[in-house]
């Protein structure tokens, strides 16, 4: 394979990725309206610690799992904020 071949299956995960990150941001939600019916708080720290973990089990790299960590706290942090602007409430 060639550097345009190497781009456009790059090109094609990320529209993958986004579609996934998207649909992801969508189960955020319902779980925040749950979370809001049951009077529960957005941000639940021992649910992150538990994701943290699990993809730190998933993980065969070549990413460390630091760098999972990484992106994931900040997929975490985006779904968060998210559930937040649709609560209509001021980030914790």
């Amino acid at each position: 394979m060639d550097i345009e071949d190497w781009r456009q299956k790059i090109d094609a995960i990320n529209s993958e990725i986004v579609e996934l990150l998207s649909e992801r941001a969508r189960c955020a939600l319902e779980a925040g309206k749950i979370k809001r019916a049951n009077n529960q708080p957005i941000f639940a720290p021992e649910r992150e610690t538990a994701v943290l973990r699990q993809l730190e089990s998933l993980n065969k790299g070549p990413l460390s799992n630091e760098a999972v960590q990484r992106i994931f706290r900040q997929i975490i942090d985006e779904a968060r904020r998210l559930e937040h602007e649709h609560a209509g409430e001021e980030l914790e």
